[in-house]
């Protein structure tokens, strides 16, 4: 069958688009999870253009073989690694900025568009594309779009599922289907645009997508506070949201991950710390905002609020959060990173729960967070060369994620599901949510060729 398959796929692929040799496929094979079961593709595919994902679309349809699409595979869930045997689509060739229009406040793009690149390709119109996931300079836009995910500035901008207006989608059979609009408002029909976002490539192959921009907002300010507990920053936390304050970012890094950071970048982080506050506020007068939550930190508890003088001095600070996960990895070799959200009234008790199971398991948890919307990232740090400390790592990864049920929160708040959590999702969601959603992969798919093994 690899013969026949590969035989069509060079009819109406160019050559160099096909990749047979094992040792330049196996780079394709996986995402950057942990604990994730990847099979062995029998090609990868590199489409430039929408008629090649469709002729490969078609073949895989007439044989009834796997596709897997991929971006740049930074994704953390396991939801881009490859079947046994599967066609592994990947997308980065096909990254055109088609349209970026100021007056509609929209921009038009093709999936393999890094994100940073469009953002400053609009930055340079005025404009802004909210969603920064900390992968920003490296994941594609149809990365971030199958995954839905987030970033830094969600708390205030919102995540990817907010700025997807309307998609072209390559269907199973390798039909085209447009959904959505490029207007600024429209109800027509079922919101078949929101299905696709974060379907982790189970129901097509998003060949273009519309986004919604947002004026360039000033440069934000970040003003850093250190606390003698974590129940004393999400105090802070609960103080500032319930004061009605619109931060452009508030981001949470405990003691094991600043300690982390220090040890990988140099940065001078106050180790001193049990838990450091970044806030930041975007605004016309961010000192003010600034001082007005700092002043919020210090009733909770904070030892000390230290704003940032400049924007050179704020990026040092966003840079020191965006380097958590690397610095974690950093500590033993390998982590898995955990992808809980939680209402923000119950981030103390989430943070709390953590600290008791990395005692628990004789391990080292580093948790960072996007405190302003709930969303923590428990990283545990192991030798994956210990199959005892490997063992006692996912035990402990699965009761941060049943911590998270009980609390009232969800397995994933921008991670996705893939490989890692198909077990949880079923928890989550029930046996009915499970049978819904079945049968909504059942219409689009109905071989189940499109990322077969994710999900459920």
């Amino acid at each position: 069958m690899s013969r026949t398959l590969i035989e069509l796929l060079h009819e109406g692929l160019p050559a160099e688009a096909v990749l047979t040799d094992p040792d330049v496929t196996a780079a394709y094979s996986h995402d950057m999870a942990s604990f994730c079961e990847a099979g062995v593709p029998a090609a990868v595919v590199l489409p430039r253009t929408v008629e090649q994902v469709q002729h490969v679309m078609r073949t895989a349809t007439e044989l009834r073989v796997p596709v897997v699409p991929q971006g740049a595979r930074t994704g953390l869930s396991g939801a881009a690694n490859a079947s046994e045997g599967c066609v592994v689509l990947s997308l980065v060739k096909m990254d055109r900025i088609l349209e970026i229009s100021p007056v509609d406040r929209i921009a038009v793009v093709e999936p393999g568009v890094v994100n940073a690149t469009l953002s400053r390709a609009v930055g340079e119109h005025g404009l802004y594309y909210p969603p920064d996931p900390s992968s920003w300079e490296t994941c594609t836009i149809g990365g971030n779009i199958g995954t839905a995910s987030g970033g830094l500035c969600c708390v205030k901008y919102g995540v990817t599922a907010e700025y997807v207006l309307g998609l072209d989608v390559v269907l199973a059979d390798g039909r085209l289907m447009s959904t959505g609009r490029r207007t600024a408002k429209g109800v027509a029909g079922y919101d078949l645009t929101r299905l696709f976002v974060g379907s982790e490539g189970s129901l097509g192959i998003v060949v273009r997508a519309v986004l919604a921009l947002k004026p360039k907002p000033p440069q934000q300010l970040v003003l850093a506070a250190e606390f003698g507990s974590s129940k004393a920053a999400c105090d802070a936390v609960c103080k500032i949201m319930e004061g009605g304050h619109v931060p452009s970012l508030l981001e949470l890094m405990d003691r094991t991950t600043v300690k982390a950071v220090n040890d990988l970048a140099h940065m001078g982080l106050p180790e001193t710390t049990e838990a450091l506050l970044l806030a930041a506020f975007d605004t016309l007068d961010p000192a003010a905002d600034l001082a007005a939550v700092g002043a919020l930190c210090e009733a909770a508890g904070a030892t000390q609020v230290v704003p940032a003088e400049d924007v050179a001095e704020s990026e040092l600070l966003l840079q020191a959060r965006r380097l958590s996960l690397t610095a974690l990895e950093a500590v033993k070799g390998t982590t898995m990173i955990d992808d809980v959200c939680v209402p923000r009234t119950a981030l103390a008790d989430m943070l709390d729960g953590v600290e008791r199971i990395g005692e628990k398991y004789g391990l080292t948890i580093g948790v960072c967070a996007h405190a302003g919307d709930g969303n923590t990232h428990p990283t545990v740090c192991f030798d994956a060369a210990d199959p005892d400390e490997a063992r006692r790592a996912r035990e402990s990864f699965d009761e941060i994620m049943a911590l998270g049920l009980e609390l009232g929160g969800t397995i994933t708040g921008e991670h996705g599901v893939g490989v890692l959590k198909k077990e949880w999702l079923a928890r989550e969601i029930g046996p009915v949510g499970v049978e819904m959603q079945q049968a909504v992969k059942a219409a689009f798919d109905p071989h189940s060729l499109l990322n077969p093994g994710k999900l459920f």
